[in-house]
């Protein structure tokens, strides 16, 4: 970003490395310090949770809250029974109505920790597009709206671009995705003067085509704002670990895997990861970022601390920590490690070692148990087991809970119950 903001909330945007791209940057800042200004994100209802590949947009909207700014977090309980073609590869599966309000409710509960909700100026709100989408006639809506979107533009979209260039259908329903979110930004516009939508690098063309409806309807000036597509250092998405989706709410995944996920980043990583997923004074993360080795390691408890506290609380965050002192550094068996529970009946004729790691979630299959075996990466209270037959019966459990450690990073119990 060459231009320099005025405003707050562009400035710290802008430093910590969430701006790809702004269709007006002086335009927007104009406006954000004439007054607040509400802005939206929308996000569809295809889970009960969030996971941190979506933590970029939910800082922005944090961060547009503490400048004075007024955050509207849209729930996209009417677009998510079409789905948006936005960097898929294929189309997504429908999602009954009643699914969908079971994954609002979910989502809601996320945004309740990073937000505050209510009637004031700058207070949060979270309205659902189903709303006005489910009440829309079709022969009007296209001929209202219809008339203002060239399907040649809509071609050259990156996102249907490269699903027509790797000869994979698009469906017609999930075309009409990107005009029914213009409709989004344009009845908002409309009916909660919100004038600026944020959102991923893959939903440009979607912002510009809300953002030239809004101004040949409504005749208003709303703008647009993309952040960069975040990958780690390796290439990998964000939002996934080697046990799967990395939920933010607390009921999808606990705290100790949630602090342990931001632990284990990469060196490369740290120093960004402090800018876009804390509220650590940028002086300070500049410091932490000139730490390595074992220092280095310390900038990224720092991390996991800072991150577990937005996303979990304080006490949930210490608890982590604590755990993964006790279990890494002391040898003991942290109170919030992972557990898998076995009754006497299960362990009558024994519970094979690939088992014991399938079952904890150390290994996603029995292959990757046998595979993680072999190549000397299981431990039982801290043993290395070597052999994929060997079993382990309640006499094993004599002294207590087994603790089980993929590697030097992932660690679990196995108790009786």
């Amino acid at each position: 970003m060459t231009y320099k903001p005025k405003s707050d909330f562009l400035r710290i945007l802008g430093e910590r490395g969430f701006i790809q791209d702004c269709t007006d940057y002086q335009g927007l800042d104009e406006r954000l310090l004439s007054g607040i200004v509400p802005a939206y994100i929308g996000f569809d209802c295809t889970a009960t949770s969030l996971h941190v590949g979506s933590l970029v947009q939910i800082m922005m909207l944090r961060w547009l809250q503490k400048t004075g700014h007024k955050p509207v977090t849209l729930m996209g309980g009417g677009t998510t029974m079409i789905g948006d073609p936005s960097g898929k590869d294929e189309a997504r599966q429908l999602i009954t109505p009643a699914k969908i309000q079971e994954n609002m409710d979910g989502i809601k509960q996320v945004f309740a920790t990073y937000l505050t909700f209510g009637e004031g100026a700058t207070d949060a709100i979270m309205p659902n597009n189903a709303d006005w989408l489910a009440e829309l006639n079709y022969i009007e809506f296209l001929r209202d709206y219809g008339r203002h979107f060239s399907v040649n533009r809509m071609l050259s979209f990156e996102s249907v671009k490269q699903r027509l260039d790797r000869e994979q259908p698009l469906s017609f329903l999930e075309f009409n995705y990107m005009l029914l979110q213009a409709y989004d930004f344009m009845e908002m516009n409309r009916r909660m003067g919100v004038s600026l939508q944020m959102g991923g690098s893959d939903q440009w063309g979607n912002i510009v085509n809300g953002i030239d409806l809004a101004r040949r309807v409504n005749s208003n000036e709303v703008f647009g704002i993309t952040t960069p597509l975040l990958t780690k250092s390796d290439g990998s998405k964000m939002g996934k670990s080697a046990s799967g989706a990395v939920w933010l709410n607390e009921d999808m995944l606990p705290a100790y895997d949630f602090w342990q996920f931001w632990r284990n980043t990469s060196d490369a990583d740290t120093g960004k990861f402090l800018k876009l997923f804390t509220e650590l004074p940028m002086d300070e993360i500049a410091r932490l970022g000139t730490l390595e080795g074992a220092e280095l390691n310390e900038a990224k408890k720092i991390l996991a601390d800072e991150v577990t506290k937005l996303a979990r609380g304080a006490d949930a965050a210490a608890s982590a920590a604590q755990t993964a002192q006790e279990t890494f550094e002391q040898g003991g068996l942290g109170a919030d490690l992972p557990r898998v529970s076995f009754s006497a009946a299960d362990l009558a004729d024994g519970v094979s070692a690939a088992q014991l790691f399938v079952r904890s979630g150390l290994a996603a299959s029995g292959k990757e148990a046998k595979r993680l075996i072999q190549d000397g990466g299981a431990k039982v209270n801290d043993e290395a087991v070597n052999d994929v037959g060997r079993m382990f019966s309640a006499s094993d459990f004599a002294d207590g809970p087994l603790k089980l450690s993929a590697g030097k990073k992932r660690h679990a119990l196995a108790e009786i119950i």
